[in-house]
């Protein structure tokens, strides 16, 4: 898949997203842990498929993760719902005004998004939550048109290092930069890319990362409350 034909709205994208089986090892996994499940989660029916992305389509601002996790977007069909980073996620989204409340636990609780979409660069649980270059190569495509339908777009939290070279690699491969170089990622870096996009990165909110303290609530709130800034002053 190099490349796929312009698209009108996130909801068919995302459509396309769910129905994509380019990358074999991952679709493999994914159905394999569908399978099999988790034990505290055998009631549940596992989504299983590529996770498409989620929120306000008219959304100034996008939160860009890694990709889902094997029992947690995997399994509920939706970005960080249902495991540890989602559970640090949504709490302070809500806070900062994004989320209509700070519990995600599936696709029907009622979560809204305002102003904000949240996606990633890869699209599939990966095993050891590492997906291969290639992999990664492979869901380019779908960045790249989610990035073009999202008209009012003005700011990217990028959490962690690989969504931040994912946005790199798009910025790169549509002309906004001719080098990567001078866009270094740290948490709380801000840059803006010549076409006026704002870019804020963080540490990615795995347990990690929030249950060693590297990243706390107080620096993750700030992140986004910054980003809400950006949008705002857009």
């Amino acid at each position: 898949m190099g490349s796929i034909t312009s698209l009108p709205s996130l909801a068919v994208l995302n459509e396309q997203i769910v129905a994509c089986n380019r990358c074999v090892r991952l679709r493999e996994y994914c159905l394999d842990v569908a399978a099999t499940k988790r034990r505290a989660y055998m009631d549940w029916e596992y989504w299983g498929k590529p996770v498409p992305g989620f929120g306000d389509a008219r959304a100034r601002v996008l939160a860009l993760g890694l990709a889902p996790g094997a029992h947690g977007s995997n399994r509920t069909g939706r970005p960080f719902t249902g495991d540890g980073s989602g559970n640090f996620l949504y709490p302070v989204l809500y806070e900062a005004g994004f989320a209509s409340q700070p519990e995600a636990v599936s696709r029907e609780d009622g979560m809204k998004l305002t102003d904000l979409w949240i996606s990633s660069v890869g699209r599939c649980a990966p095993p050891g939550n590492k997906p291969t270059p290639e992999e990664l190569r492979n869901c380019q495509p779908w960045l790249d048109e989610e990035m073009r339908l999202l008209k009012r777009l003005r700011v990217v939290v990028c959490l962690g290092k690989i969504a931040f070279d994912g946005l790199l690699g798009w910025a790169h491969r549509t002309g906004i930069v001719g080098s990567r170089s001078g866009y270094v990622f740290g948490h709380g870096a801000e840059m803006t890319l010549p076409n006026g996009l704002h870019v804020l990165a963080s540490y990615h909110p795995s347990l990690q990362n929030t249950n060693t303290g590297k990243l706390t609530r107080v620096m993750f709130l700030k992140v986004f409350e910054r980003a809400k800034e950006f949008a705002e002053r857009a």
